[in-house]
């Protein structure tokens, strides 16, 4: 088990000082898919952090949409093309597709359709992501960010859909618990679990924070299922400097209490 945070490359130092294994990067600030070749600098940034940046979030910028009129499977294709030949030159391995500015399902839009852009673009996606030893996993996010995929069950209809092994999904504690979706759900998906994000729901602070969160039934859960991959804070108001260490140490006692 590999213990990181979602943070820049150039917080690493901090990140790696107060024990944790790896830094969570933002895809448009280290693999800048829309920047020609000669203007990316996210190796540099990459080879120069003290911790391997071994994922990544925020895989397609809002204004490149996914689903609606809009939306433009060759553009997405170029896109992704150089996004997961960036990752795998930074020893990336997951690539997390939240996107909800990308994926959001426009106002009046038929939802079959959607849905259909949306397995469509994994399908062209997955394959690329195999050639780079990249997995992209499926985020579910609440309702209130999002229209489309509000929950690990209806992510994993998409990754049934798609059916391919670089392809997989992601559990977040936090839009996990707003939506109050049952632990069953996460139970069934654990074969298809390859990314976890942590935060408590009062507020989407660091796991431990808010003081009301208890980890221990989900991460129960993961353990039942024999999850043994990486687990990223994506959390608000994170003072790794003041609060890194503390935290991790939450996470760890609450994993083993489990």
């Amino acid at each position: 088990m590999r213990f990181g945070i979602c943070t820049g490359a150039g917080a690493s130092g901090s990140v790696k000082s107060a024990g944790w294994d790896f830094v969570e990067e933002n895809v448009q600030g280290i693999l800048q898919g829309s920047n020609p070749d000669d203007a990316w600098d996210g190796r540099a940034r990459a080879t120069a952090a003290t911790l391997p940046l071994l994922a990544a979030n925020c895989l397609v910028p809002g204004n490149l949409k996914i689903t609606g009129p809009e939306a433009d499977l060759g553009k997405l294709r170029e896109y992704m093309t150089r996004v997961l030949q960036r990752a795998a030159k930074t020893g990336m391995k997951v690539l997390v597709f939240g996107s909800g500015g990308a994926r959001n399902v426009p106002e009046g839009f038929d939802r079959e359709k959607a849905r259909q852009q949306i397995i469509e673009f994994m399908k062209m996606a997955a394959p690329i992501a195999g050639q780079n030893g990249v997995t992209i996993v499926a985020e579910p996010l609440n309702k209130q960010e999002c229209n489309v995929i509000n929950s690990v069950a209806d992510a994993m209809t998409y990754v049934k859909a798609v059916n391919h092994p670089n392809f997989q999904c992601l559990v977040d504690s936090f839009h996990f618990w707003v939506e109050d979706e049952p632990l069953e759900n996460l139970k069934q998906a654990m074969p298809h679990i390859r990314h976890v994000h942590l935060a408590d729901k009062d507020g989407r602070v660091p796991p431990g924070q808010s003081g009301t969160a208890d980890y221990r039934p989900f991460f129960r859960t993961l353990k039942q299922g024999n999850y043994n991959d990486l687990i990223s804070v994506e959390a608000g108001g994170f003072d790794v400097d003041k609060d890194g260490a503390k935290v991790l140490q939450f996470i760890k006692r609450q994993w083993d209490e489990a």
